[in-house]
């Protein structure tokens, strides 16, 4: 078989091998992510010091005094995270209507170091084109970031296809402690709004979902949600984009082999004229 043609079955084999392996790649326990997440309800998270989007040190201390609503992010998510930040906003935007925007607060905090550095957390602000007076986004030096996410009960695994994670946002008391925590990816109003106005109105937390019911409402990076089967199926668009990468580098590996051989059979075939010419001076 010609080396070009060896090349392109195995870019398309590598096509099917990639798309099983992001499918069927190690992931996220969810089950075990959300254990973990549930059992910091009702502990107080530790005063942290973060980094604003100007690099400035803020410390978790200083949202004391209203609640306060948190959500780990990465920066180098280029659909989920814009996504569900976004979906966050337009409820953040509702509840500052209902409540008033001065009666809570709301951080995103870059999780993935030293990547979501306060340059892109400021950059990620303005792409998902959020400006509001009680939103912070802060970026954690990476020697914090393991105590930071225990606090918060926030599990991640890094895998081929990207981050996979909980989507969660952690609803802080005035005192700093863990009162909820919300799942999903397209946060409305009402989820993020019941436990704000409980505390609002000092009311204790409410009787929390099933671990099987919060698994179905758990949104994990490369599955995407259809509102049709109301299902999860994965992202064949991510897998069709890193198989592509794939199938590109080996052409241009054949390429790079074609021009390869054809160079050495241009030598070889220079070598035994070259003789007779040298022979003729003598």
């Amino acid at each position: 078989m010609r080396p070009c043609a060896r090349g392109l079955l195995l870019a398309a084999l590598l096509f099917n091998t990639t798309a099983h392996a992001v499918e069927g790649v190690a992931a996220l326990d969810e089950q075990e992510a959300l254990r973990a997440s549930q059992a910091v309800i009702g502990r107080s998270v530790a005063d942290h010091t973060l980094l604003d989007r100007d690099g400035r040190p803020l410390r978790l201390s200083s949202y004391r005094g209203k609640p306060l609503l948190v959500s780990f992010i990465y920066t180098g998510c280029f659909k989920v995270c814009p996504t569900t930040t976004q979906s966050l906003s337009v409820a953040v935007q509702q509840l500052a209507e209902l409540f008033g925007a001065d009666r809570f607060n709301v951080v995103s905090v870059g999780f993935n170091q030293p990547f979501d550095s306060p340059t892109a957390m400021r950059v990620f602000a303005a792409q998902t084109g959020i400006a509001a007076s009680n939103w912070d986004f802060l970026s954690p030096t990476p020697g914090a970031v393991p105590a930071l996410l225990s606090d918060f009960g926030f599990r991640y695994v890094a895998t081929p296809a990207g981050i996979d994670h909980v989507l969660t946002v952690s609803v802080l008391d005035a005192q700093g402690r863990i009162y909820a925590q919300v799942y999903g990816e397209r946060l409305s109003r009402d989820q993020l709004g019941e436990p704000l106005r409980r505390l609002l109105n000092d009311a204790p937390p409410q009787s929390g979902l099933s671990l099987t019911e919060m698994v179905q409402r758990v949104r994990i990076l490369c599955t995407v949600y259809d509102p049709k089967t109301g299902e999860y199926r994965y992202d064949y668009g991510l897998i069709l984009e890193i198989a592509g990468g794939v199938t590109f580098a080996m052409a241009m590996s054949c390429f790079f082999l074609l021009e390869w051989r054809t160079r050495r059979q241009m030598r070889r075939i220079a070598r035994p004229v070259a003789a007779p010419l040298a022979d003729t001076q003598h």
